[in-house]
């Protein structure tokens, strides 16, 4: 089952083994080579019957995780090396109150979730990749069965942190697997208690659902099970909106639709398609969606800044939510793309239009809508080459020291509003970006100015 171990995984397996401790394979990378067919995880998760001093005495250079006896040793993939360990008591229904190492691997996996995250591998022969299974909790059982099921009692698995809620959906609908009854009825009981969970744990959660192949399955596992409500209120409630498009279904079926249509991995965009019509839920009148970009980018914000997404990838995911209803027509003069380009701004183009993809996907209308957004995009890059310094840096000719200099203009607002207009006269036309021509006009806008040279008031 495992003769292909990753270089680091097997040195770090070695070194444990080597000195005199027993270690095994832990986790969800165990379950996935179980499953088969499923690729290799990014970090590894070993348990050892060390204790945390005796790891990190061996892992000297890695990062350690006193309280809870983890060690993990970087790289690729990384390796998270935790000592066998009992716990005790959740009073803040996240962490342990009491942790206590030298147990036996057997009382190590009772701790863990789901059966399923509660089987071992300890190898016999590295070099061939032999070994024994742990697995007191019939996990493997439970994956040929295509059943998530808690470690023990569920109502006390969940009580000990409800995140567990929450992956609980992301898990069953990554792998698959259906919920046992009673593991679903503690899920939908205490579903509530999914909003006792800090921000940046929901984000985590929520962004490992947007990097499934199809992020509907786990997405739609959490509406079912009463999560999606709690989690991101914004989304739930846009059940049973109606949609006057060719595909059926209503504003959610549509947006889990648009999420799946995303063909690239990238987080921001799969935000953002989940994201991109929570404005309808408030907006439907008369079988029109009035404002909605607007108040979506609103809600957008909120839910974001909620889950403590990164600025860095909430703040353009707001911007191309507002901007997602523009509407572009053959018919538009270059002038009128040049502006498109300036309001949109060439860095969230790309986001921007793979939203556009993908709505258009979810709606049923690719194909036709496809040939319009290619043919926006290559006048774009026309734009782009030929008028550059303008669309993407606002570089006139002149600036507005030279509105003070040689019109003498009096520093405040109305220099700003003369680069506005001279700008706007460069989008209409880019042949009138040269300086004597954007004075002219700039005397032209404000007949006030000197035209000496000379500003008001000066000894010369």
């Amino acid at each position: 089952m495992f003769p292909d171990l990753p270089a680091p995984v097997a040195r770090v397996l070695g070194a444990l083994r080597d000195a005199g401790h027993e270690a095994a394979l832990v986790g969800g990378a165990v379950r996935d080579r179980l499953l088969g067919g499923r690729p290799d995880p990014d970090d590894w998760d070993v348990a050892t019957s060390a204790h945390p001093d005796a790891v990190a005495a061996l892992f000297p250079a890695h990062s350690w995780d006193n309280r809870f006896g983890t060690v993990t040793v970087a790289g690729t993939p990384s390796v998270e090396i935790t000592s066998y360990r009992t716990e005790g008591g959740y009073r803040d229904r996240r962490r342990p109150d009491e942790v206590r190492f030298g147990a036996s691997l057997e009382e190590d996996l009772a701790r863990r979730d789901f059966t399923v995250n509660a089987i071992a591998w300890v190898p016999e022969d590295l070099e061939r990749g032999t070994g024994r299974l742990v697995d007191p909790h019939d996990g493997a059982g439970d994956l040929d069965r295509r059943v998530l099921r808690t470690v023990g009692d569920p109502d006390e698995r969940f009580a000990e942190d409800a995140l567990r809620l929450v992956r609980a959906a992301r898990i069953a609908g990554r792998l698959g697997l259906s919920l046992d009854a009673e593991t679903e009825a503690a899920v939908r009981r205490r579903a509530a208690d999914a909003g006792t969970v800090s921000g940046e744990r929901l984000r985590d959660e929520l962004l490992r659902m947007l990097d499934d192949p199809m992020p509907s399955r786990p997405l739609g596992l959490l509406e079912r099970l009463g999560l999606l409500a709690v989690v991101l209120p914004e989304v739930a409630a846009l059940r049973g909106v109606p949609q006057a498009k060719a595909l059926p279904g209503d504003a959610l079926d549509h947006t889990l639709r648009a999420v799946d249509a995303v063909v690239s991995t990238d987080r921001a965009l799969r935000l953002a398609a989940l994201l991109h019509d929570v404005g309808k839920a408030t907006t439907l009148a008369d079988g029109h969606f009035i404002g909605h970009e607007r108040v979506g980018a609103e809600l957008a914000d909120a839910a974001l800044r909620r889950l403590r997404v990164p600025r860095s990838i909430a703040a353009p995911v707001v911007r191309v939510v507002r901007h997602h209803m523009y509407s572009y027509d053959p018919e538009w003069s270059d002038a009128a793309v040049r502006r498109f380009v300036r309001r949109i701004g060439e860095k969230d183009m790309p986001l921007l239009f793979g939203l556009r993809r993908a709505d258009d996907a979810a709606s049923g209308a690719a194909d036709e809508a496809g040939e319009v957004q290619a043919e926006l995009e290559r006048r774009i890059a026309a734009e782009l080459a030929s008028s550059g310094d303008v669309l993407r840096h606002r570089r006139l000719a002149i600036d507005g020291d030279d509105l003070q200099r040689e019109l003498g203009m009096v520093p405040g607002p109305r220099i700003g509003s003369v680069m506005e207009a001279l700008t706007e006269a460069v989008l209409d036309d880019p042949s009138r970006n040269r300086r004597d021509e954007l004075l002219r006009l700039a005397r032209e806008l404000d007949p006030e100015a000197v035209t000496d040279g000379t500003a008001p008031g000066a000894d010369g």
